[in-house]
């Protein structure tokens, strides 16, 4: 018999505008109109969070624990229930889930920023490799999402056309986002950057942040109209090296979304967080998502690629369209690593979705597998 479990939900988004650079802006004031953002949206104050939890990169700031000056803006005084992960902030977001399901509080506030702006994105990527085989040699992170792209076009299942087709519909798509920071039909495929993939096949570089707003149960009833709630949360990694894995395939995704529970039922929308146009191919055929799901309307990370914000915007861009009504049970994925390295899947489903379940707070079943 399963424990009883608590249901809990995305109940508010928010975003910045993303850009190429923001020199005027410290990473804290790059935050700080999310954070009045999503607590607006639901009445609450930061003395009402139960449980704060960031993700950001000291790498990028070029400083240790630079994440403490924005933890400063968010108010750590009087002492809060706070926490900090070196990574996405979707990772960030599922301590926060498992901090809800344990009832130790009944609200979550999750932020996450990057600014890829100062510095060199590709080399400082390096830093996450095989210290001792991979990283000596420098391949940065376009250089090996461009193995992952020719095994593809060598395997048959892609071709540079494709590729470019991807491109073009992702940032069609992020015509109607405000806060992409490509969009619309003119940006240009262009030149190679490392063939196969040409610069319309990368994300930009560029800086932003995002933030989330969890409740569990009635509370969630109590701040947001239509709750997205959160039905399956799990992630998963591959091998650290890459020349034992099938770059062509991410089993660790198919398994997250399994454990999830996403096989189950249908989902209308997927935001997706693919960084490069040949690892959407590789997540579509993991999760064998076909022609009548819509994949990434907000124009996902080709449109705008904060990192250590993109996977939680993937989350956040999916609530959103659940709270909004033009979803009703949405898969989002965050990824971190080289070629799909490490990757979350969520799923989302709005008040009316199957079984009544966003009544049944503490009944048995619908625990993440």
């Amino acid at each position: 018999m399963r424990p009883p479990i608590r249901d809990i939900a995305v109940v508010a988004f928010g975003q910045s505008d993303h850009r190429r650079t923001t020199d005027e802006q410290s990473e804290v004031e790059l935050l700080m109109p999310v954070l009045h953002e999503v607590l607006d949206a639901t009445r609450l104050r930061t003395s009402d969070i139960g449980f704060t939890c960031s993700g950001s990169s000291d790498y990028l700031a070029g400083r240790a624990f630079s994440f403490t000056m924005a933890l400063d803006g968010v108010g750590a005084w009087p002492p809060i229930s706070e926490s900090h992960v070196e990574m996405d902030g979707a990772w960030a977001l599922y301590e926060a889930w498992t901090k809800l399901l344990t009832g130790d509080a009944d609200t979550a506030l999750v932020y996450a920023y990057g600014k890829s702006s100062p510095g060199s994105v590709r080399d400082v990527l390096t830093r996450q490799l095989d210290p001792y085989y991979v990283a000596p040699l420098w391949p940065d992170s376009v250089a090996l999402a461009a193995l992952q792209a020719q095994a593809l076009i060598d395997g048959g299942h892609i071709d540079e056309p494709a590729l470019a087709g991807i491109a073009a519909r992702s940032r069609r798509a992020a015509a109607s986002n405000p806060h992409a920071q490509l969009r619309g039909a003119g940006v240009r495929q262009g030149d190679y950057v490392i063939q196969p993939l040409r610069t319309g096949d990368c994300p930009p570089v560029g800086d932003g942040a995002a933030a989330v707003i969890l409740a569990a149960g009635d509370r969630a009833r109590e701040l947001c109209e239509r709750p997205a709630w959160i039905r399956g949360l799990d992630h998963r990694i591959e091998a650290h090296s890459l020349g034992v894995r099938d770059l062509t395939d991410s089993p660790s995704t198919r398994l997250a979304a399994e454990h999830a529970g996403f096989f189950e039922r249908p989902v209308d929308t997927a935001e997706l967080h693919a960084p490069f146009t040949s690892q959407e191919v590789v997540l579509r055929r993991a999760l064998r998502l076909g022609d009548d799901v819509t994949v990434n309307p907000s124009g996902g990370a080709l449109a705008a690629h904060p990192v250590m914000a993109a996977g939680l915007i993937r989350i956040g861009e999916a609530a959103a369209r659940i709270h909004r009504g033009v979803s009703r049970r949405a898969l989002a994925h965050a990824t971190s690593g080289p070629c799909l390295q490490q990757n979350l899947v969520a799923v989302l489903e709005g008040p009316e979705g199957p079984e009544g379940r966003e009544g049944q707070e503490g009944q048995e079943g619908g625990v993440p597998r």
